[in-house]
């Protein structure tokens, strides 16, 4: 089930447009993913454009550019679609589903050793905690 040219483009721009309305990030946020054609769409760039974020791609051919989404995809690939048998998603659907219960799963309850065994979510929320105490007044 790839998802291809048009399609995936239009996924990636609704993905960061959920993201950024969610986050609401400030200024200056770098957004960095690899070096997939759907992320170099117009309508990807103007959203980042818009939202003051900076772009960042991935050298050729070094995937540790972009390590912590490899990580993600990983660990998506042995913990989720190993259960699973083959066919692995009975339709687009069951794809989303799949990969948004994940997501929510590695982001909320998985425990990261690389992060202090604490999700990304309270690491998340401790950096902007952080972050606010050592900002001048």
């Amino acid at each position: 089930m790839a998802c291809h040219g048009h399609h995936a483009g239009e996924l990636i721009t609704t993905a960061l447009r959920r993201a950024l309305l969610a986050r609401q990030p400030a200024a200056g946020l770098i957004v960095h993913s690899d070096r997939g054609g759907q992320y170099i769409g117009q309508a990807y760039k103007k959203l980042l454009a818009d939202a003051g974020a900076q772009w960042s791609q991935s050298r050729k051919a070094e995937c540790l550019d972009n390590a912590q989404a490899e990580s993600l995809w990983s660990r998506f690939k042995t913990e989720e679609l190993a259960a699973r048998p083959q066919p692995y998603f009975a339709d687009l659907a069951d794809a989303r589903a799949s990969v948004a219960t994940y997501f929510d799963y590695y982001n909320y309850e998985r425990r990261h050793s690389a992060l202090g065994y604490q999700t990304p979510q309270v690491f998340y929320i401790q950096q902007l905690k952080n972050a606010s105490l050592n900002c001048p007044a």
